[in-house]
């Protein structure tokens, strides 16, 4: 996302291929974000004997804009949206795999004794959307909360010491991020599970967490994790855990040890990787081998990228006008953006896709 780091779409892609042609890896692991690779360019990958995986990131809302395009172009989706998956099915998107965030094996620490933890209740991320709001209405009760991230009179702080935010609190609290679905032409909002959910037990931390859709799947809720709905339940569920430090100590055990059995990233990809040489070997993947990069194709992909700085200028003028020099061409390419995957949908993640050939940068 450093568009300092290449002139333009064309180079970054250039070099992706350069990188992948020298290094002749056997998978690509990937998590675009947007437009900045094409799907010609993950084309010409595939084609040169390479298995490339996509990792869906927020699947619950980037699934109807951005990863049912691109999953024709990759061997494997991982999504770890069950909405998501479900509709992939539907629309015969067969390289989606359902996965789920997990924790790090090389960041997991035993639980502390409630007694010896430094932080009573603690949260661990920016402070934006309804976070605020929850803190307060905490802090209002009684119950003070130990806030770190952007935002937070704490600030950041470096993810090496994170772990240890989780492991010396006696709560480490998760509020649930909502994803916008759709059933038809009406939205509706779920929960998401995040990697946090996964991160604090393997930390030895005890979670208390916003409810979200599909956790019984993966932690018995009220022995290995705790969930809240509202907020007169999270203010008892954190007074009964204070007074009680023996099943507090019970249940970051418990979500610790679950963890280390199925929730943490090399198990993840064990799963991944065993999944994707399943379905290499049963369409004759097997047999693939690495070939050289047609750089003739990708030479035609460029060609049709053409930028057009004077309609970049005319369009982000309006937004100039109102939001100002730097959040005025933001705005406009987040409106070609939002009108271009509606209208033009997989095309907007080529080489030709309009986003991409205005809004290298936004000035």
């Amino acid at each position: 996302m450093d568009r300092d780091a290449w002139s333009d779409f064309p180079e970054l892609n250039r070099k992706l291929l350069e990188k992948v042609e020298s290094f002749r890896p056997d998978v690509l692991f990937c998590v675009p974000m947007h437009y900045e690779v094409w799907l010609e360019t993950l084309s010409l990958v595939r084609e040169s004997g390479v298995f490339v995986v996509n990792w869906g990131t927020d699947d619950s809302w980037k699934y109807a804009q951005f990863s049912r395009y691109i999953a024709p172009a990759v061997d494997l989706c991982a999504s770890t949206s069950h909405e998501a998956f479900a509709s992939a099915r539907r629309e015969g998107l067969n390289s989606f795999w359902l996965t789920q965030w997990a924790a790090s094996g090389s960041r997991t620490l035993e639980p502390l004794p409630a007694s010896k933890c430094r932080y009573d209740v603690s949260f661990v991320g920016s402070a934006y959307g309804n976070r605020l709001q929850w803190v307060e209405r905490l802090a209002r009760r009684g119950i003070a909360v130990e806030c770190f991230g952007h935002g937070w009179a704490n600030g950041p702080v470096d993810a090496e010491r994170i772990p240890q935010i989780y492991r010396e609190s006696v709560i480490s609290l998760n509020f649930g991020d909502s994803g916008v679905h759709w059933r038809g032409l009406r939205p509706y909002r779920s929960r998401q599970i995040k990697a946090r959910v996964f991160e604090v037990p393997a930390a030895g931390g005890c979670l208390l967490t916003e409810r979200a859709d599909h956790l019984d799947e993966y932690y018995r809720r009220g022995e290995e994790v705790l969930t809240f709905e509202g907020e007169d339940d999270l203010v008892w569920q954190i007074q009964a855990l204070l007074n009680d430090p023996q099943r507090r100590d019970a249940l970051a055990w418990a979500g610790y040890r679950r963890t280390l059995a199925e929730h943490l990233y090399e198990t993840r990809f064990n799963d991944l990787l065993s999944i994707l040489l399943q379905r290499s070997q049963g369409e004759g993947g097997a047999n693939r081998t690495h070939r050289p990069i047609a750089w003739p194709e990708f030479e035609r992909a460029v060609a049709l990228h053409r930028p057009a700085p004077m309609l970049r200028d005319f369009l982000a003028w309006p937004f100039r006008m109102i939001w100002g020099e730097r959040r005025g061409p933001r705005a406009a390419r987040r409106l070609l953006f939002e009108l271009s995957w509606r209208l033009a949908g997989r095309r907007t993640y080529t080489s030709s896709g309009w986003p991409g050939r205005l809004f290298y940068r936004e000035s």
